[in-house]
């Protein structure tokens, strides 16, 4: 994810000059993110034809639906990054006002959209144990309009960012984009995507799969269904639990260091060309996310695609 913090967003490179000088190690780092985008973006699409290849038409309220918009969002969002290995490498912004408004908001829309479509799906697996007869009258009538909120709520957490970005003319006649609004207005804006992409969904996150261990633990001691049911079962669960922990190893640095460079900036005691390659790491990782995605996606629509094979499975859950 491109630099969102008022000090340096996408075409600010104060802090990069130093790094940007050790051509040799910029270059290595240019090729790395480029190489992200090849097989993030090769590996997403394969996604799309496995969950597409198993699902048809009239049974789009399958678990696939969620595969789909999760490897969707993945492009989208790598997709930003010929635009920053472009912006790094010529210390200017050439995609105008617009181009500031769409690339900088597309990251924190598919950010959202990720987490966002990971929780709805967990919660609709944990009810299908839970309350299964409920969730299979009703799942086919309200997934769809899940995801279309699941989007909705993401444009409308970024639609700040979309308005308040611009591209300014900065040093050297440089173009930049920056934020408009006043810096106490801006730590309160990024406290609240924080809450909403990491602490939040992992509050519900948290409590759904406690909740969810709980009940097969109690099940197995009560009553014992098919070995071959309840294993797929599992294994779909931790699928996409292996889904969120992967978003979480990818984005709670990227926001730790967001934050602490919001709240306590003045008191770090780390050089420019320290902070130019925490910044940069920091946004390889969350670029990585969405490399290693396709693998467990494409794990996740076997596993379901399995599960739906067995035999007296209900076919639209």
């Amino acid at each position: 994810m491109a630099e969102i913090t008022e000090e340096a967003s996408w075409g600010n490179f104060s802090e990069e000059d130093e790094l940007r000088e050790e051509s040799p190690i910029a270059e290595v780092l240019g090729a790395i993110l480029l190489l992200m985008f090849l097989l993030g973006t090769a590996g997403n699409i394969y996604t799309l034809v496995v969950a597409f290849g198993g699902t048809s038409v009239r049974s789009t309220g399958s678990l696939c639906v969620y595969v789909i918009n999760l490897a969707f969002a993945d492009i989208l969002y790598l997709s930003t990054i010929p635009f920053v290995v472009c912006t790094y490498f010529a210390q200017d912004w050439f995609f105008g006002d617009m181009g500031c408004r769409i690339l900088l908001s597309l990251d924190l829309l598919t950010m959202h959209a990720s987490i966002f479509t990971l929780t709805t799906m967990s919660l609709e697996r944990y009810w299908a144990v839970t309350r299964p007869l409920r969730v299979r009258w009703a799942q086919n009538s309200y997934r769809k309009l899940a995801i279309v909120v699941v989007w909705l709520l993401s444009m409308l957490l970024t639609v700040p960012m979309m308005i308040m970005i611009q591209e300014w003319e900065g040093r050297n006649h440089k173009r930049i984009c920056f934020p408009t609004w006043t810096p106490d207005a801006y730590k309160v804006y990024l406290t609240i995507l924080f809450s909403t992409s990491i602490l939040g969904p992992g509050l519900v996150l948290a409590v759904a799969y406690s909740h969810l261990a709980w009940t097969y633990w109690t099940s197995m001691r009560i009553m014992q269904p098919t070995v071959m049911g309840r294993a797929l079962k599992q294994k779909l669960f931790s699928r996409i639990f292996s889904i969120i922990v992967a978003y979480w190893a990818c984005f709670v640095p990227f926001w730790a260091w967001q934050l602490v460079k919001l709240y306590w900036y003045d008191e770090l005691e780390i050089g420019p060309t320290a902070q130019a390659y925490l910044n940069f790491g920091v946004t390889c990782l969350t670029y990585g996310n969405s490399c290693i995605n396709p693998f467990l996606y494409t794990l996740l629509t076997r596993n379901y695609q399995q599960y739906m094979r067995r035999p007296g499975t209900f076919k639209s859950s």
